[in-house]
């Protein structure tokens, strides 16, 4: 019997390795097709009594860096990034919009850039990133805008100019609606800004509702102002189950080059002195009370802590939790 096995496996080598022959030159045996697909963009965390579902409006590329963060040497920003294995010649951005289903109502934080295609190819994706988290735009109840700026409200209305949310309320801070819908402002530098934030903001006006400074305007979700970025920018504090977590919006873009040096300015503040400041304040005190953070535009998903890291601030991101 030893015999005829070790037969057997000699006539399968010589079968295999005659096979193997026979095949061209550079080929595998097990060849599988590239895919060239992502997974869905979508993440999903519990949260105190709430469910947390951030979806993307995809890549916004800002490119040089140097044109974008201001009063630093270029050489020293692009060392900084560099030190963070982070292309020293082009920055991109993230566009982390969190779904926060309550229980009895489901609020989208931000819209990201809509039709606009200002910042390349790559944006406009919330409908899609939605769909593919199970979220039905029919179902969101409440729009709450950081601030009117293209990549947060260009998401309100599609193409057609019709609501893409059709049962949500729209929240944003009055002097931002006021500032961005100015039609004086067509005529400035401001005017693609304007033509947006008109385009997507002016057919749901029925439905704007403003919120003030403190005040917890919906159940578990509370408006702190943040100005400098924009008149009206607004960072939101988010409560569930007796935990707590803030929408920080655009308060720092960066999560090395705005929070190692806070007080740098970036390009697209109205204010970019009061920015900063208010960058600062702010950081300051979600460090001291180890508030978990979201930035709208750190690397996916944009959930994690600050610590006070010398003049400035370092962030750590939450690890993702992929079983439930």
């Amino acid at each position: 019997m030893a015999g005829l096995h070790s037969r057997r496996d000699a006539l399968s080598l010589g079968l295999g390795l005659a096979a193997t022959a026979a095949l061209p030159a550079g080929s595998a045996l097990a060849r599988a097709p590239k895919l060239n697909s992502q997974a869905p963009y979508f993440y999903r965390f519990g949260f105190g009594e709430a469910e947390v579902s951030v979806v993307s409006d995809g890549p916004l590329p800002l490119g040089d860096p140097s044109e974008s963060f201001l009063g630093v040497p270029k050489e020293e920003i692009r060392a900084m990034l560099t030190r963070n294995f982070l292309n020293p010649t082009a920055v991109t951005l993230e566009q982390n919009i969190p779904v926060v289903n309550f229980g009895d109502r489901l609020v989208l934080f931000d819209t990201g850039m809509g039709t606009s295609q200002a910042f390349g190819p790559t944006t406009g994706r919330l409908i899609k990133s939605l769909g593919e988290a199970g979220i039905r735009p029919g179902d969101i109840d409440a729009i709450c805008c950081s601030h009117a700026h293209i990549d947060h409200v260009g998401g309100i209305v599609g193409a057609d100019g019709k609501p893409l949310f059709p049962n949500a309320e729209v929240w944003l801070a009055q002097s931002d609606f006021d500032f961005w819908t100015d039609e004086a402002k067509l005529g400035s530098p401001l005017k693609a800004f304007v033509e947006h934030a008109r385009k997507n903001l002016l057919p749901v006006r029925d439905r704007i509702k403003f919120f003030r400074d403190g005040q917890e305007f919906i159940p578990g979700v509370q408006a702190i102002a943040a100005p400098g970025h924009t008149v009206g920018h607004t960072i939101f504090m988010i409560s569930s189950g007796g935990k707590q977590f803030c929408f920080m919006g655009d308060l720092t873009h960066h999560q090395i080059l705005l929070l190692e040096k806070p007080l740098m300015e970036f390009a697209y503040d109205s204010d970019p002195k009061q920015s900063a400041q208010t960058r600062v304040k702010l950081l300051t005190m979600l460090a001291e009370k180890q508030v978990p953070v979201m930035s709208y535009h750190f690397p996916w998903p944009g959930f994690g802590h600050l610590a006070k890291a010398g003049d400035g601030f370092r962030y750590f991101a939450e690890p993702m939790q992929m079983v439930r």
